[in-house]
């Protein structure tokens, strides 16, 4: 999946690379053509003015580049620009959002959540889905692709708890998952006409951070995920690190104090997860005399001396991390990261810098819970743009 931009390859400097070949014609026309589309997609629509002026191509350059996109069915006339009088050069070009149709799925434990989008990511239809019904589920999303006015899509991204494998992208099952999740993935890429693609939930969480949430400007970071359970993205130098295994992020099982037992190769209950999943969280509201929401309790509402032992207990599994991979900064997300906004992770840092030997700053996260579908609505724009825009 395209959820992060590629690191640069580095040389030594006793052998340098050689000068790149001329690009051929064809290959310099896919590059103009890539550029545009792309320029197209991240600025709206535009003149072939100002394509000119953004592409740094001849007039009968960008000529030629319009009327081969068009031709293409990937451009066409969306309006005109009030700026310019009305002819040729006032025509404003759009992508054909309508070329394709995606969806996005962010499937929890209990709960499963679907969007229709158009090529460019705009949302035309969302619903819940029911869950531990699979047939029923993916019969939903079918209709929910006619109501949204398509009859079929392209590509599905489906964010799920669970183990992604970097080479085949089979979702392997993790401890506590219900059957039907496995079940679902497998029905959908049975019956769908679409490409299928499976992510880890943190990850997409995480590339949704990067792209429009609390990570835009940075390269490296580590997205701690808090909810019904914990667990983290890594992102360094720009890239997505996944593991091995596609385990790298599986935080829940790392022994910290403060627990009564050691987690297991199968069990997480020893782990980092029986001091920051939700029910450790509401535990320690209880203790502190406050029988409310969680995410109330996470707000302000049970106090500062609340605060301050959850703030001990998420840097604990923080320093863990700066401590092994410096990423520089820790986006506290989830659910319980969107309730404590600034204040928690002001707190987390402040003890952060007394346990880590890197600095490391805490972020809240911009987007919370929904972070899941967001990631996958972005990642299915990708890879479907990746398709139909050409290398």
């Amino acid at each position: 999946m395209g959820a992060v931009t590629p690191a640069k390859v580095l040389t030594p400097a006793a052998a340098p690379s050689p000068a790149p070949a001329p690009a051929s014609p064809s290959t310099a026309r896919a590059i103009n053509d890539r550029l545009a589309l792309e320029l197209l997609q991240d600025e709206g629509p535009l003149t072939a003015s100002r394509l000119k002026q953004l592409t740094g191509l001849s007039r009968p350059s960008v000529a030629d580049l319009v009327e081969r996109l068009a031709e293409a069915g990937l451009i066409e006339v969306v309006g005109e620009s009030g700026a310019q009088r009305r002819g040729p050069n006032a025509r404003l070009y759009g992508i054909v959002a309508r070329r394709a149709h995606l969806a996005a799925l962010d499937v929890r434990t209990d709960s499963a959540t679907a969007v229709v989008t158009d090529l460019l990511g705009r949302p035309l239809a969302s619903a819940a889905l029911p869950v531990d019904a699979v047939e029923e589920a993916v019969e939903r999303l079918e209709a929910l692709t006619r109501e949204a006015g398509a009859e079929a899509l392209h590509t599905v991204v489906v964010g799920a708890p669970g183990l992604v494998a970097p080479g085949s992208g089979e979702l392997a099952g993790a401890v506590g998952l219900p059957v039907w999740h496995g079940e679902l993935v497998s029905a959908l890429q049975r019956r769908l006409p679409a490409t299928v693609v499976v992510e880890n939930e943190t990850n997409l969480a995480a590339l949704a951070e990067q792209r429009v949430g609390a990570a835009r400007d940075l390269d490296s970071f580590v997205l701690l995920w808090l909810g019904a359970g914990v667990g983290a993205a890594v992102v360094l130098d720009g890239r997505l690190r996944r593991g091995a295994s596609g385990g790298a992020g599986e935080i829940g099982f790392l022994p910290v104090p403060g627990t009564a037992r050691l987690p297991s190769a199968t069990d997480c209950g020893g782990g980092f997860h029986a001091l920051a999943g939700r029910d450790a969280v509401s535990a320690l509201a209880v203790a502190h005399g406050f029988r409310g929401p969680v995410e109330a309790a996470v707000a302000g509402a049970a106090g500062a001396a609340f605060l301050e032992a959850l703030a001990e207990r998420l840097a604990l599994g923080a320093a863990a991390v700066a401590a092994v991979l410096d990423p520089g900064c820790v986006v506290l997300g989830g659910e319980l990261g969107r309730a404590g906004g600034p204040g928690l992770a002001d707190r987390v840092e402040r003890r952060l810098a007394t346990l880590a030997p890197a600095p490391t700053r805490v972020r809240a996260t911009a987007l919370g819970g929904p972070a899941v579908l967001e990631g996958a609505r972005l990642a299915a724009r990708e890879a479907a743009q990746s398709v139909l825009f050409g290398p």
